[in-house]
């Protein structure tokens, strides 16, 4: 079921999704010229629908002990797809997998290790779990933003 989004939802997702943790509904509101009752409101009735789900920390990987970030692309059959991805979830190391709308390589894993050999026990353990390694691929570096909201901030 979609929401429809109103500017001022859309304005204060941005801001969320800029600094969900620094960002308080008084700093929110002063940006958004409204309350911060209105901001707090609007942030429950968001998380309420379902469109914000959760608050989780952007982790630079390559600051800890698990420098190496690995894209692992994989293939699974269509109807095993959400099972064999939820399993992923259970691999040492996994931090992210993502289901794709296509036939090949359709399960994106993202993992994390100290060194290659914990890369190496991670890929034959997706393997033994019954997805079809495609392609590995060591991350150089991640760019994230906060997304425009169509375009309306």
């Amino acid at each position: 079921m979609t929401v429809d989004l109103d500017d001022l939802d859309r304005r204060i997702l941005d801001r969320l999704q800029d600094d969900a943790r620094n960002n308080t509904a008084t700093d929110i509101a002063a940006e958004v010229d409204v309350t911060a009752n209105t901001v707090r409101n609007r942030i429950r009735n968001l998380e309420e629908s379902g469109i914000v789900a959760g608050y989780v920390p952007l982790i630079d990987y390559e600051r800890t002990e698990k420098s190496l970030h690995v894209l692992v692309e994989c293939s699974v059959p269509v109807p095993d797809r959400g099972d064999l991805a939820r399993t992923a979830l259970s691999v040492d190391g996994v931090v992210a997998v993502r289901e794709l709308m296509t036939g090949r390589r359709n399960v994106r894993i993202e993992l994390v290790a100290e060194e290659t050999d914990e890369i190496t026990a991670a890929v034959n353990r997706l393997q033994e779990r019954g997805l079809v390694v495609e392609e590995e691929n060591l991350v150089k570096a991640a760019h994230l933003q906060p997304f425009d909201h169509f375009g309306t901030v």
